[in-house]
């Protein structure tokens, strides 16, 4: 499922790509099997991913280490299905 998520924080945008992506990686292919961040602004980030397994992305980002490094940052997520149209 293609999905996008928009993030703000109060970390630099490097330190949150390289955080984020720890935990992609650390979650391996067959939950994430591709990813790439746009910078939307200093303390915003676009997410694309195609994501495998929904359910092990949703348990990754409602763990503890997940949501303490939400709460570190001021993190907040808002998370969309990408439908392909036409």
């Amino acid at each position: 499922m293609n999905t996008l998520i928009i993030s703000t924080f109060s970390c630099s945008f490097e330190e949150f790509k390289t955080d984020v992506s720890g935990f992609i990686t650390a979650m391996g292919k067959e939950v994430v099997s591709e990813y790439e961040f746009v910078q939307a602004g200093v303390h915003k980030s676009h997410l694309l991913m195609n994501v495998l397994d929904m359910e092990a992305l949703e348990a990754e980002m409602t763990s503890d280490a997940a949501k303490e490094w939400d709460q570190k940052n001021n993190c907040r997520d808002t998370i969309y299905a990408i439908e392909l149209v036409g």
